[in-house]
């Protein structure tokens, strides 16, 4: 239920960027530049990165849209939730999980990331670029969730599935064109 009272209360994070344009545009663009632009990682491990932080959170509206859109990317289904319930025996690609295992503490515990929680993401084949870009994911969606939290932003499975396929389909540009003039 939105917290917005000029908006329903059944209100999707897209009506909350049709409210609130001036703010939502600059935020798409850098949505797209971070989670479609050139990178080490894949359009669906950035997705998969997004899901992850988001489940690590709690943020169902983030964590179900953004499963979605990474299994729509090629990410197994059910990944996800393996990798949130024991990430080590899940599975997902040995090179992934050093760096899932850092986006999990940089959200959990910020203060207490190391040089070896980095030293194992570079252990682990990525170079100091995917550091950097695991990192922005990481911080954008623990952004997002804030966000969405705190505004009262819930959606059920079918939106989510709607909206992941938009995302796979559209990018976050595409979400750009949707807010009108």
């Amino acid at each position: 239920m939105s917290y917005l009272k000029s908006l329903p209360t059944d209100t999707t994070l897209l009506d909350v960027f049709r409210a609130y344009p001036a703010s939502a545009r600059p935020l798409l663009d850098f949505h797209e530049l971070i989670m479609r632009a050139p990178s080490e990682f894949s359009a669906g491990e950035r997705e998969l990165i997004a899901a992850y932080v988001s489940g690590v959170n709690g943020c169902d509206y983030c964590h179900g849209v953004h499963t979605v859109t990474a299994e729509a990317f090629g990410v197994p289904e059910g990944l996800l939730t393996a990798a949130l319930t024991d990430l080590d025996s899940a599975p997902v690609d040995e090179r992934l999980k050093p760096v899932l295992a850092y986006v999990g503490k940089l959200t959990r515990t910020p203060a207490r990331i190391t040089d070896a929680d980095a030293e194992a993401v570079f252990a682990a084949g990525w170079n100091e670029r995917a550091l950097h870009d695991a990192v922005l994911v990481c911080a954008l969606f623990n952004f997002m969730n804030r966000m969405v939290e705190g505004l009262g932003i819930e959606a059920d499975a079918a939106y989510a599935k709607t909206s992941g396929v938009r995302l796979r389909d559209g990018g976050y540009s595409g979400l750009a064109t949707l807010l009108g003039a």
